[in-house]
């Protein structure tokens, strides 16, 4: 095993939080260190000090997305915390249909800041489908799913799951949005993968610039990866492309400091941007 000395741990989680806002505390040199392993054996560096000057000096930028792809962790799963699910359901998407129609504007927007393997964007775009249901061809309501990590970005395109992965679902969303893969995967159907737009997006630019403001963000657990200031930046960046009236979910172990911004509290991991802003 390659060993990382504290000076190169140091100088590697500074630049993972300077490019991705992820902060690394020294409990994690062990499994930065066996994370990053194989890699460096594959490139041939004996040392980190090689590779962090390789990771640097690299104007292509690919071997900065092959470090995020090695450190960034993925775990999700369909249906995770569901009371958000049932909120959308029941709470958000009635009050806010009506909104729309009197504003001859049928036009929804959702983004999925986190979007890892696919599994919450995909359930999203089933509670739109089920929601809206006959209407559901009169709306605009496609559904921008981005993360970090190019290689999980490509395992949710193809939508492919292993059968167990699908049970937290309802029996008739199994039946009605995936078809046989193989004998041991499943495949979301056609109907619900065009209403998904999957894209590689750092939480860490500058400025968010989108054609339109959301009415629906659901970014969850990325922030616990996040020191206060970087949650903060972000927070705000979030709260500027929020349509007035808009929510945004963040995960339950997450919470936002109300005093430094302007969404309201509405229920645990659930905020509000208000009318008047």
């Amino acid at each position: 095993m390659i060993q990382i000395t504290e000076q190169e741990f140091a100088k590697l989680t500074a630049y993972i939080h300077t490019e991705y806002g992820i902060e690394l505390k020294k409990e994690k040199q062990l499994l930065l260190m066996g994370r990053l392993h194989k890699l460096l054996v594959e490139l041939g560096f004996k040392t980190f000090t090689d590779y962090y000057n390789y990771l640097t000096s690299d104007k292509t930028g690919e071997a900065s997305l092959v470090l995020i792809d090695k450190v960034s962790t993925n775990h999700t799963f369909f249906m995770r915390e569901p009371d958000h699910f049932e909120y959308l359901k029941n709470t958000v998407l009635p009050n806010l249909k009506p909104k729309k129609e009197q504003a001859n504007n049928r036009d929804i927007r959702l983004w999925c800041a986190a979007s890892s393997t696919g599994e919450e964007p995909y359930t999203l775009a089933m509670i739109l489908a089920e929601f809206f249901g006959s209407e559901s061809k009169l709306w605009d309501k496609k559904l921008l799913a981005t993360d970090i990590s190019n290689k999980v970005l490509e395992i949710a395109k193809k939508g492919v799951y292993e059968k167990e992965r699908i049970q937290p679902l309802p029996p008739m969303w199994k039946l009605r949005y995936f078809q046989k893969y193989d004998d041991n995967h499943v495949k979301v159907t056609d109907d619900i993968k065009k209403e998904v737009i999957y894209r590689r997006f750092n939480l860490m630019t500058p400025n968010f610039v989108f054609k339109k403001k959301f009415d629906i963000i659901f970014c969850r657990n990325v922030m616990i990866y996040f020191n206060q200031l970087t949650k903060d930046q972000l927070v705000e960046k979030m709260y500027q492309c929020t349509e007035p009236g808009g929510y945004l979910f963040i995960g339950h172990a997450e919470s936002l400091n109300l005093k430094n911004t302007n969404y309201k509290f509405i229920m645990p991991a659930v905020y509000q941007k208000p009318l008047s802003s």
